[in-house]
C-alpha cells in the first residue's frame, strides 16, 4: 500500500519479515556467548539464575542453545555496570520494563553498541581501509559509496587513510541498518544518506550561524573554542531526541492509516 506523509511524497510499504527486526540470530553455545561478550560462563549462568537473562532452550542435560539477544542483554548489562555504575538488582528492574516494548528492545540492542561513554572519552582511530572494514564490516563497494557521498570521511596522512571514532560508528551503524531491514535488499534507497547526510549539514551550518550572531565579537577564542565544544554536545542531544520524537509521530500516524486500511 501508498503511506502520505506530512511532507507530502508518498512512499511504498513493503512487508518486512518480522525476525528481520528481532536480532534473535543464529543460535550458539554458552562458550561462543561468553567469548561474543568477554564475560565467563558463571557469570553467565548467574545471569541466568538472578533472572537478568532468560533460561535458554535446554537441548540436553548439559548442553543450551543462546541467541543474539543474549549478547545485547550482556552487552547492556556490563554498560550498566561499568558506566552506569547501577547496581543489579536496578538493572534486573531496567530489564524487566524493556520487556516486551518493540521500542525499548531496540534500545537494548542498540544502545550498549553506540552510546559507550568510553569511545567519546577515549576515541580511537583505525588506519587503512582493510582494517576499517573488518572493524564495521562494512563492504568494499558501500565503503567506496560512503565515501564517495561524504558519509565515511578519512583524512589521508603519509599516503594512509585515517578513520575517525565517527567514520567507525557510521560505518557500523550502515551494516546494522541493513540487519534489521533498512537496506538495499528491502527496498531502501542507499543513497538517502546522501541526502541526509546534506539536508543536515545545513542544519548545523544554520545552527552554527545564529550562535555565532551571538557570540560573535563577545568572546575570545578560546571562550569560543570552549563554548563550541559544549554546545556541539548538548545540540547532539537535541537533534537525538527531536529526531526519536518526530519519528515516534510519524510511526502512530502511519501505523493508524496502515490499521485503517486493512479493516476497510
Amino acid at each position: 500500500m501508498k503511506i502520505p506523509f506530512s511532507s507530502g511524497f508518498m512512499v511504498h510499504v513493503y512487508s518486512v519479515p518480522l525476525h528481520r527486526f528481532s536480532g534473535v540470530g543464529a543460535p550458539m553455545k554458552i562458550s561462543e556467548l561468553a567469548r561474543r561478550t568477554q564475560v565467563s560462563k558463571e557469570t553467565i549462568h548467574y545471569y541466568v539464575r538472578e533472572g537478568l537473562l532468560p533460561r535458554p532452550r535446554k537441548l540436553g542435560r548439559n548442553v543450551a542453545d543462546y541467541d543474539e539477544t543474549y549478547v545485547n542483554r550482556i552487552l547492556l548489562i556490563k554498560e550498566l555496570q561499568n558506566h552506569r555504575f547501577l547496581p543489579l538488582t536496578m538493572i534486573k528492574r531496567i530489564l524487566r520494563f524493556q520487556k516486551g516494548s518493540p521500542e525499548r528492545e531496540s534500545i537494548l540492542q542498540m544502545h550498549p553498541h553506540y552510546f559507550r561513554p568510553v569511545d567519546q572519552l577515549l576515541p580511537k582511530e583505525i588506519v587503512g581501509e582493510e582494517t576499517f572494514r573488518e572493524a564495521t564490516g562494512l563492504g568494499r563497494k558501500w565503503l567506496a559509496k560512503m565515501e564517495e557521498w561524504g558519509i565515511i570521511t578519512p583524512q589521508l596522512q603519509d599516503g594512509q587513510k585515517i578513520y575517525s571514532q565517527d567514520d567507525i560508528t557510521l560505518g557500523r551503524v550502515v551494516v546494522d541498518m541493513d540487519r534489521i531491514g533498512l537496506g538495499p535488499k528491502d527496498g531502501f534507497d542507499p543513497e538517502a544518506l546522501r541526502h541526509y547526510k546534506d539536508m543536515f549539514r545545513e542544519i548545523v551550518i544554520m545552527s552554527h550561524r545564529y550562535y555565532m550572531e551571538g557570540a560573535l565579537g563577545k568572546l575570545t577564542p578560546e571562550e569560543y573554542a570552549n563554548r563550541a565544544a559544549r554546545g556541539s554536545e548538548i545540540m547532539s542531544v537535541f537533534f537525538y531526541h527531536m529526531y526519536r520524537k518526530i519519528s515516534r509521530q510519524e510511526y502512530r500516524r502511519i501505523l493508524a492509516l496502515m490499521e485503517a486500511k486493512n479493516n476497510t
